[in-house]
């Protein structure tokens, strides 16, 4: 997500595109079901996930700690505003 996007949910996820071996691991724990696999694929010939439903995120992060590949991970909104303010 970039700046000056429109935030929704309490929380978002980051993906390693090019990392991501479609196991699917993170869509099967996500507790609100607010990822998907992509259309696209990878380098490697895999679709990776990606946020279909943000406003149901929570950054809860169970999709990088289920994730063997740490190609995914969830943070919640409060957080990254309280590192930002805490870096700047």
């Amino acid at each position: 997500m970039s700046e000056g996007q429109e935030r929704k949910g309490r929380g978002t996820v980051w993906v390693k595109q090019e990392v991501c071996k479609g196991c699917s691991y993170c869509i099967d724990f996500c507790p609100t079901h607010a990822l998907q696999f992509s259309r696209e694929f990878n380098a490697k010939g895999y679709h990776f996930p990606v946020l279909e439903r943000p406003e149901d995120c929570t950054g809860c992060d169970n999709c990088g700690l289920y994730c063997p590949d740490f190609a995914i991970y969830g943070a919640r909104w409060k957080d990254i505003d309280a590192k930002k303010a805490q870096n700047a």
